[in-house]
């Protein structure tokens, strides 16, 4: 049985060139193959046309065998401009391959946009989870964040700091679902008021038990709500700020995003729209594609809308920053402000966001849909009553995540429209019985989703089982007055009465009051195990890991196959492009592969009881030992150039790891082998650290971003001669 070590984006794909030389070759010596597989946006772009192959198709078919046994590292989940940005780049390198249809009129440029289509987005990991995730903090990363906590920023009873929310017209109050009975295919049309029906989606396939659900989210509303927010900001004296999440519902937050963009700025594109329309200036793609489109426009007309950016800038509320020092607002990037990730940052920080002078202010948070807004409303009031947690205290919240064969994908581009002219959205099965039906006006936002039972099924088993290893409570988030919600319902408790749940503690809670009772626990310093559909695993596995053990990167993400194969995910902390970009400025990578360094320990171990390798199990137990030391030698990498850095770890992981195989009694066979090992990477521990230490400071060339030069990428994050030379002669 081999592993399958996916090669991804940004800094965990430079942290792969580092450390993958060491994992094949400690893996070989215990007879497990590691092989790589590229699912980077450049790899699956060019897929789609054929000129490499499709490697998460691959992946796909495996996750379905007991076979698997992938370690899955973060990738791009592209919006549209990083994806317009990769297939700039990679036309730059070579590759014939069609621009971006915006609009596509022809076959061939429907063709193309129908395969960037399936790259952007959350397109992966929808393929390769087959199971459900068990996400925790493992005991040695717990332990050292409560014996080195790290910084927590004091909260004020008086902050003004708060989370804004719909009341009506989202998709949370207009959600209604159904329950199929038996197997059949759905169709998804819009009736005109003229009573002219276009089918949206052709053929929808769905299962017996399957959930279906339907919800519009009303353009007029949220255009109403918006303004609202951004009055009320300034009257307040707080900052504005929108948290969506462009990356995973990439068709319905990009324009949630615009809306806001338009809001924010009404005067200039109640004036200039057709202007900035002429040029292609696209709000939905943020501010920063407006102020780029600009350029295209004769220079008076350019400077009459630059002076009226500049006069709402002044007659607004202050817009909070993502970068300061370069005015990058909230609202220039969609994918600069993803909600899983500034939010929790912003409540890590006294509950405040950085205003244009670089300095830290309370902040009005807007969260449009109120599906899940609840959470961080309630955690801001908490924090807001009760103070910052305490890392050295607080206790931990493991998650069960229902994810498994598509469950959830609120983000699916392939069932979310907007809407172009007033009538009705319907869900009808193929003998033509309406299902679910909701009036739409043009500019309206309608989507739906599915969620098959077998994976509902599995979720509450595996909720029961890791309640009953550790005792803990385990809270299901599910609401019964929410349309999906409700149906997920009926399916827990009819699934629980099967299960043995005797001494446990399983409650099911609406998101607001689970999120208070998650929270309390957690400052009394219990552990409370959180149940949740696949947005708040998304959510959950941010929020609390930022504020117990200083980042998401730390989880141990665990995903068993629902067919016997084990998915193991290297943390939640996105793909870091700011770490890629200190390392072109100063070559230093601060990129921390502890994800990596768990997500192997746990796929060794796997490997090991499915094909009697008892050496596998050696070599994880010594994997997970070397970890421990890591940390506590403080080895981990320094955000501050000239320290140590990740290809620093990646040495001391090596170093300990060679002496924890050596050391151990269980296998003298690897005990033997690897004990030249340990002594010439302690013996050469001088020369190598410096020569790491040698190359930071000056600017390096990855000679790309999304398609790197792999040559010169190996050179930059293998700058060690000496221990290159250790590790390839061993």
């Amino acid at each position: 049985m081999k592993v399958i070590y996916t090669y991804t984006d940004e800094a965990p794909a430079l942290a792969t060139h580092s450390l993958l030389p060491i994992l094949e070759a400690f893996a070989g010596k215990a007879g497990v193959d590691v092989e790589t597989r590229d699912i980077s946006l450049a790899a699956r772009i060019l897929a789609q046309f054929g000129i490499v192959p499709d490697a998460l198709a691959e992946l796909g078919a495996l996750a379905t065998t007991p076979e698997a046994n992938i370690i899955k590292l973060p990738n791009v989940s592209a919006s549209i401009p990083q994806l317009k940005a990769a297939i700039t780049e990679l036309q730059g390198a070579g590759f014939e391959i069609p621009n971006y249809p915006e609009d596509p009129r022809t076959d061939e440029d429907r063709a193309a946009r129908a395969a960037y289509d399936a790259v952007k987005g959350s397109a992966v990991n929808p393929v390769l989870r087959e199971g459900n995730s068990d996400r925790r903090a493992p005991a040695s990363v717990k332990g050292f964040a409560r014996k080195h906590p790290h910084s927590m920023g004091a909260w004020s009873s008086a902050s003004a700091s708060h989370v804004s929310t719909m009341t009506d017209g989202d998709f949370r109050h207009s959600e209604t679902a159904v329950t199929l009975t038996e197997a059949t295919e759905l169709r998804i049309e819009h009736v005109a008021a003229d009573g002219t029906v276009t089918v949206l989606k052709q053929a929808l396939p769905v299962l017996a038990g399957e959930i279906v659900d339907g919800a519009v989210l009303r353009k007029a509303a949220l255009d109403t709500f918006l303004a609202e927010q951004v009055a009320d900001a300034k009257a307040k004296g707080v900052l504005f700020s929108v948290h969506l999440k462009a990356t995973m519902m990439k068709v319905s937050d990009p324009i949630i995003f615009g809306h806001a963009v338009k809001q924010f700025f009404p005067s200039v594109f109640a004036e200039f729209g057709a202007d900035l329309a002429s040029v292609g200036a696209d709000p939905n793609d943020g501010l920063a594609s407006v102020l780029t489109a600009l350029a295209k426009l004769p220079a008076e007309k350019r400077t009459a809308i630059e002076n009226a950016i500049t006069a709402t800038y002044d007659s607004g509320p202050s817009l909070a920053m993502v970068d300061s020092d370069r005015g990058i607002t909230n609202l220039h990037v969609p994918s600069d402000v993803i909600i899983d990730a500034s939010m929790p940052a912003a409540i890590r920080s006294s509950g405040q966001m950085w205003n244009a002078k670089g300095e830290l202010q309370d902040t009005k948070y807007v969260i449009p849909d109120s599906s899940y807004a609840a959470l961080y409303a309630e955690t801001v009031d908490f924090c807001r009553e009760n103070g910052a947690f305490d890392p050295t205290t607080m206790g931990t919240t493991p998650n069960v995540g229902l994810m498994a064969q598509k469950a959830e994908e609120y983000g699916s581009h392939d069932k979310t429209f907007e809407i172009e002219t007033a009538g009705s959205v319907r869900i009808v099965d193929a003998a033509g019985t309406v299902l679910l039906s909701h009036d739409v006006a043009p500019g309206d936002i309608w989507r739906a989703c599915q969620t098959k039972d077998a994976p509902i099924r599995n979720w509450v088993e595996l909720a029961v089982s890791r309640a009953r290893a550790t005792g803990s409570p385990a809270v299901f988030w599910l609401d019964e007055t929410r349309g999906h919600d409700a149906e997920v319902i009926t399916k827990v408790r009819a699934q629980l009465a099967e299960l043995d749940t005797d001494g446990l503690t399983i409650e099911i809670l609406p998101v607001a009051e689970a999120t208070r009772y998650t929270l309390a626990r957690a400052k009394a310093g219990e552990d409370t195990i959180s149940v949740t559909g696949n947005v708040l695993r998304d959510y959950l596995t941010d929020l609390f890991p930022i504020m117990e053990l200083g980042t998401s990167a730390k989880m141990l993400s665990i995903v068993p196959l629902m067919n016997g194969g084990g998915l193991f995910e290297t943390g939640a902390g996105g793909s870091a492009p700011k770490h890629v970009q200190q390392l072109v400025k100063e070559n230093h990578l601060r990129w921390d592969s502890l994800g990596e360094f768990l997500a192997l320990a746990v796929s060794l171990e796997f490997l090991a009881d499915k094909t009697d390798n008892p050496q596998a199990a050696v070599l994880g137990k010594a994997l997970d030992d070397a970890t421990g030391k890591l940390l506590e030698t403080g080895k981990s990498p320094s955000r501050k150039v000239g320290e140590i850095d990740n290809r620093g770890s990646h040495f001391y992981l090596a170093l300990y790891w060679a002496q924890a195989l050596a050391a151990q009694s269980d296998d003298a066979d690897l005990a033997k082998v690897f004990g030249p090992l340990a002594e010439r990477l302690a013996a050469e521990e001088d020369t190598i650290v410096g020569e790491l230490s040698a190359v930071q400071g000056k600017p390096v060339d990855l000679g790309g971003y999304y398609y790197v030069d792999k040559a010169k990428t190996d050179a930059i994050m293998r700058p060690s001669a000496t221990l290159t030379a250790a590790i390839s002669e061993f």
